[in-house]
């Protein structure tokens, strides 16, 4: 596996963790449809969230939250609808994404909720 994908792997289950620290049970993670992923679905209370998460080692190029773009929520957008249509969900939805900073020194987790709406449901 090449190390980017490493990094990735290791900032989902880092924020796998800090979720369940949170409260949040968690549904799905690496939920698929077609080409389309969402990296963590989870509940807290009544809520079903959509989590996308972003783990760079540094932020020299930037937060990794900016690279969450407008094609990327879109993505998320019609995975989440085909989730919700799948599964008959009727609880209220809310996107939410996790920026992790990652290096040997230390790990930054950064959660956001409530970034995007939909306006597909």
């Amino acid at each position: 596996m090449a190390k980017h994908n490493d990094l990735g792997k290791n900032g989902e289950n880092t924020a796998l963790s800090y979720l369940q620290e949170q409260g949040y049970s968690i549904i799905e993670t690496n939920w698929r449809y077609k080409h389309l992923e969402i990296d963590i679905i989870a509940k807290l209370k009544d809520i079903l969230c959509f989590i996308e998460v972003k783990t760079r080692k540094n932020n020299y190029f930037g937060e990794p939250c900016l690279a969450l773009t407008k094609a990327k929520q879109k993505n998320i957008l019609n995975a989440a609808n085909q989730y919700i249509h799948e599964h008959n969900i009727d609880n209220p939805i809310r996107f939410d994404l996790i920026s992790i900073i990652a290096n040997s020194k230390k790990v930054e987790v950064e959660h956001f909720e409530d970034v995007f709406t939909s306006f597909l449901f």
